[in-house]
């Protein structure tokens, strides 16, 4: 059929076959079955009308099979190939720790990672602080470090569910972003594309998610491992709060030394529960140790100094410095200006708008408004106060990293406007609220 028909039939709230999809699918990816104007009202259409599981299934198997599919039997791997993914969140760094902390306990995790997108960082952007670090390597480089190092974080390459690299543009032009179902076809596209044998969904709600609302989030890890268990992925998802930013830093380069620092056993209880608790899982899914025994083996290779380790080696194959864990300090840029955010008064945090830390990490230029922007490594906050801290003289919101004058204005303003302070300490909610999936 005519793919105006096609999308003709989702408009009017008909269901698409597995070979329409196909079709849809296929002239998505070769950039010219179909025009922008059309992928933009199918993706309309798709947003509206949804998609039922079926339909999202065969999305997300078209998708996968757009372009490379990676396999990785021929490497010889010891073990099994497993990977974590998060929807994002302020300071969230947990796959810089959790991709050699696994790896040390003898899984491979071939880490597809994004950019920052909106109030959110991203994981490329914060490894692209390190000096020399390639986040889009070749093929042969990529499967070299996953097979030496255990773990590689990279950028999603051009032949990579090529059709969800397309779609995803237009989506993020097309204020049809929200959609579940696509969101779901997007993330497991790339992540069957990896060839993993398992995968963990870190699924953020709170002031600080892309999907604030807790019901809304668990619908999103609900399809996510629904669907992936018709696409033949075994799949998780944890749902984690982020009413608070996780770990005390937000920016790229602070959050890479928070990282080293936690792989070095100097961490924030937040980002310890969650990061161990998302990591537990990779283990027990993919068989590495059951549940029980998870935890006692995690800590084992993390005193042990083995996760550092295995960072350590992946930043060196990817193109960093060979030293880069002992004098993190000396390599990782620095801003000229730090300044604490003094609180307004004595008290204890009872809300933060977690978005607006992120915002304010935009406003130093630490984040993208334009997708084509450079962005300042260097800029961000450190000892950022978390719900139930008591802030007041001696202890200020936040201190800013910023580059210049201007920036550290406006960033602190906003900062400061996102904390609310209580004579009394806000009631304690762990980091993990849910656990979905077999």
């Amino acid at each position: 059929m005519l793919p105006q028909e096609l999308i003709r039939r989702k408009r009017d709230a008909k269901r698409l076959s597995d070979g329409e999809i196909a079709a849809l699918v296929a002239g998505i990816a070769d950039g010219h079955g179909l025009a922008d104007a059309q992928v933009g009202a199918l993706a309309m259409a798709m947003f509206l009308n949804g998609l039922d599981h079926l339909e999202c299934v065969a999305l997300t198997r078209a998708m996968t099979a757009s372009g490379d599919v990676l396999s990785w039997k021929e490497d010889g791997l010891p073990g099994p190939v497993v990977d974590k993914h998060s929807t994002g969140g302020i300071g969230d760094k947990t796959s810089l720790m959790l991709a050699p902390w696994v790896a040390a306990c003898g899984g491979f995790v071939p880490m597809i990672s994004g950019r920052g997108l909106g109030h959110t960082g991203g994981t490329l952007d914060k490894l692209e602080s390190i000096p020399g670090y390639d986040a889009t390597p070749d093929n042969a480089r990529f499967r070299r470090t996953v097979r030496e190092a255990g773990c590689a974080i990279i950028g999603q390459t051009a032949n990579l569910a090529p059709a969800d690299r397309r779609l995803y543009a237009i989506r993020d032009v097309t204020a049809t972003v929200e959609s579940i179902g696509l969101i779901t076809a997007s993330i497991l596209s790339k992540k069957l594309a990896a060839g993993l044998d398992a995968l963990v969904m870190d699924v953020k709600f709170g002031s600080g998610a892309f999907m604030a609302e807790y019901a809304r989030a668990r619908d999103l890890a609900r399809s996510i491992v629904d669907v992936a268990a018709g696409a033949g992925l075994k799949t998780r998802a944890l749902l984690t709060d982020m009413d608070s930013p996780l770990g005390t830093t937000a920016g790229n380069a602070l959050e890479v030394r928070e990282a080293v620092d936690f792989l070095a056993g100097r961490h924030e209880t937040r980002l310890y529960d969650c990061t161990r608790a998302l990591a537990i899982e990779m283990l027990d899914l993919s068989g590495i140790a059951p549940r029980a025994a998870a935890g006692t083996r995690l800590d084992a290779v993390l005193a042990s100094g083995a996760a550092a380790e295995r960072f350590a080696r992946m930043v060196a194959a990817h193109g960093g410095p060979k030293d880069f864990v002992e004098r993190t300090y000396i390599y990782l840029p620095r801003a000229p200006i730090v300044r604490a955010i003094p609180a307004p008064r004595q008290g204890y945090v009872c809300a933060i708008a977690t978005r607006a830390v992120g915002l304010a990490v935009l406003e130093l230029g630490g984040g993208r408004t334009d997708p084509a922007a450079a962005i300042d490594h260097a800029v961000g906050f450190v000892e950022i106060a978390p719900l139930g801290a008591n802030v007041g003289p001696d202890r200020p919101l936040a201190v800013m990293h910023a580059r210049d004058e201007a920036g550290a204005a406006r960033a602190g303003r906003t900062l400061a406007a996102a904390y609310e302070i209580s004579d009394a300490p806000p009631p304690a909610s762990p980091v993990v609220r849910e656990m979905l999936g077999a």
